[in-house]
């Protein structure tokens, strides 16, 4: 039998692929090696688990288990990967070695964690994945008060979702608006007013200077001088792709996991998908990249080259008080903006100085004409 194709890592990226490859060969055999149990989940709905009400096993889609039998593939859970011999075509687990026709790297990335004086960083929560929030949802559930370290997507929408539990929210991060890198600010100060009627303290254009711990919780200390006391501290400053399994194996490395245009990286016989990846130096952070990214590597794998396809993501912003979608360049400090305002929404198109749509912003039921927008953006 040939030897199969083994891809590393169990998320979005690594089952996208998978379900891929099963929708073009029944037969091919796949290997996925994954350090935890595998489960399949649809990530986003970690940014509303705590109003939800929702456990950890609340949002399993299908154990690592079921989803091995329904799509036919060998899953080696609770195994982490030591080494990789690309020249070998090898990985060694612990005491075994697997050896593979062709390797997919779906590693993803982790959260980061700010340096916190007074604290350890395991005080510090994230919730970037299923094991992390199992791990820390009695904590999260109980906390009457969380800071909230980030005011960039994943923060913001996880603080709106907190507080509309119910939960005493501080929001804070060292740009001076909210999501900073993808709204303009007229847009984000109607995010801060919608965040103002919810219990939501924002400390913007300040950040963390230090903790001391207080009854079961923490006084945090910030640089404005201000102070507040919570129960638990969530970061969601960004992420960093995980890459010390292709530093070790040689691969060329830069922010992610350098890749092609096939998602080959400098190793024959080696890809890297999903939030590891760089391409073009670029980053793929979300999920409509890596599900065409995963299309098209599955017909490489398969033996018909296939370069991904390039296109403009659009963007969703999970804040149910003012859900809004984007697309371009929507941060650029010399855009033209042509805004449309009434009691349905917002519609801000950006223009570049030569009277071109670079990028767009719609909010509530204006998110109609997101589509019709995206279809004029220019791909680069």
């Amino acid at each position: 039998m040939n030897a199969p194709i083994v891809i590393i890592g169990s998320g979005f990226a690594a089952y996208q692929l998978v379900k891929a490859l099963r929708k073009i060969d029944a037969t091919q055999p796949i290997t996925v090696v994954t350090a935890d149990d595998g489960h399949d989940y649809n990530k986003p709905d970690l940014s509303h688990v705590i109003s939800r009400g929702q456990s950890a096993a609340d949002l399993v889609k299908m154990t690592g288990a079921e989803f091995a039998e329904q799509q036919r593939i060998t899953l080696l859970t609770r195994q982490t990967v030591e080494h990789i011999d690309p020249t070998q075509h090898r990985l060694r687990l612990g005491d075994q070695t697997l050896r593979y026709g062709q390797l997919v790297l779906a590693t993803g990335a982790r959260a980061m964690v700010p340096p916190i004086g007074g604290m350890a960083a395991s005080d510090i929560l994230t919730l970037n994945s299923l094991e992390e929030y199992q791990l820390h949802q009695r904590r999260l559930a109980d906390a009457r008060s969380v800071l909230v370290i980030g005011a960039g997507l994943i923060g913001t929408e996880l603080a709106m979702d907190l507080a509309s539990a119910n939960k005493r929210v501080v929001l804070t991060d060292m740009a001076p608006q909210l999501l900073p890198r993808l709204l303009p600010e007229f847009v984000a100060s109607r995010l801060y007013t919608c965040m103002d009627t919810l219990p939501v303290q924002l400390e913007l254009a300040t950040q963390v200077q230090g903790a001391e711990l207080q009854d079961q919780g923490y006084l945090m200390s910030f640089a404005n001088g201000h102070q507040h006391s919570v129960d638990a501290v969530v970061a969601a400053i960004g992420l960093r792709p995980n890459v010390q399994l292709a530093r070790q194996a040689g691969l060329m490395v830069n922010q992610g996991i350098v890749v092609d245009n096939q998602l080959r990286t400098s190793a024959s016989g080696v890809f890297a998908l999903g939030d590891c990846a760089e391409r073009d130096g670029q980053l793929q952070p979300y999920l409509q990249p890596t599900l065409l990214a995963a299309n098209a590597l599955a017909k490489t794998l398969l033996g018909h080259p296939c370069e991904v396809a390039q296109t403009v993501t659009l963007v969703k912003v999970k804040t149910p008080r003012l859900p809004i979608q984007l697309a371009g360049d929507t941060s650029r400090p010399d855009a033209r903006w042509e805004v449309k305002v009434d009691a349905d929404g917002m519609t801000a198109s950006a223009f570049d100085g030569e009277q071109r749509l670079i990028g767009f912003v719609t909010t509530d039921l204006h998110m109609k004409n997101a589509f019709p927008l995206l279809r004029q953006l220019p791909v680069e």
